[in-house]
């Protein structure tokens, strides 16, 4: 049995346990930091729906529009989806950060919940939304809605090592990591997969591996050892995202709701950048 298990159930273990936990992230010592009920989970569900009645997501108890294929929705500004046009990327986060200025009124801010509890996990460092040199901002954080099918394959991600991007600020981070708030799972019984983290660091050599849709054959002829993460609505979860990791298939009655960041950090950097 692996002993690379996430640290759980709260801020304060990871905190007991080490002096500096961002730091143990980045050298992958352990695959996740876990919080569990972090945020009330039925403010999880006064938000999804919220996002129903003012039209950003499809209500799955509806049927679907038969031109309507997509199987992720997301609230918010992708840096990966977005960012080979840095002024619309930038216009686009502008409108995000209006949206969530007014989108969470009544409820407990989550995105504050995510910035709050990486501060802690890195007290050397100060944590903050990324911009440019110029000031304009990234947006803060992205709700990414997964209905029924929608799969992430093993996989990393960088800004540059994955997404090659070096006219954005965030580039010269060494180290990339995520932090996860999960809103809904796909099957409202119980905890579901976010995601199967396995105990190695990118590198070259796997490449041709990730793009053929092979790195599990890749995970066991070398022995790698991997860890699952499951949630329930309300737990948050950091985790490195150079370490190869994958989302199973979405399956059940409704979609899988996540509140992410990316973030980036460097040893020898005060700052801390966070952004979707």
């Amino acid at each position: 049995m692996s002993d690379w298990k996430g640290v759980e159930p709260d801020l304060e273990t990871a905190l007991a346990k080490y002096e500096n936990p961002i730091q143990t992230l980045a050298n992958a010592e352990v695959p996740a930091f876990i919080m569990r009920n972090a945020y009330d989970p039925a403010h999880c569900q006064g938000l999804i729906q919220r996002f129903i009645d003012m039209g950003m997501m499809r209500d799955s108890k509806e049927p679907r529009a038969s031109a309507d294929h997509r199987v992720r929705i997301d609230i918010g500004t992708s840096l990966g989806n977005r960012g080979s046009d840095k002024e619309r990327f930038l216009s686009h986060a502008q409108t995000t950060q209006f949206l969530f200025d007014f989108l969470f009124k009544g409820f407990d801010n989550p995105v504050d919940l995510i910035y709050d509890s990486l501060a802690k996990l890195c007290p050397q460092n100060e944590v903050k939304v990324a911009c440019e040199p110029d000031g304009r901002k990234y947006g803060p954080a992205i709700f990414r809605v997964h209905y029924d099918g929608q799969r992430y394959q093993p996989h990393i991600d960088h800004v540059v090592l994955r997404e090659g991007r070096t006219d954005y600020t965030v580039y010269r981070y060494k180290h990339q990591f995520a932090g996860v708030l999960c809103l809904q799972n796909a099957d409202a019984s119980g905890a579901g997969v976010q995601s199967r983290l396995h105990r190695y660091l990118w590198q070259p050599e796997v490449q041709p591996h990730i793009d053929a849709d092979t790195f599990d054959v890749f995970a066991k002829e070398k022995g790698i050892e991997h860890c699952q993460v499951e949630l329930e609505p309300g737990d948050l979860y950091f985790f490195n995202t150079r370490c190869i990791h994958e989302v199973p298939k979405v399956m059940g009655d409704q979609p899988r709701i996540v509140l992410a960041v990316f973030i980036g950090y460097s040893e020898d950097e005060d700052e801390v950048m966070v952004w979707s």
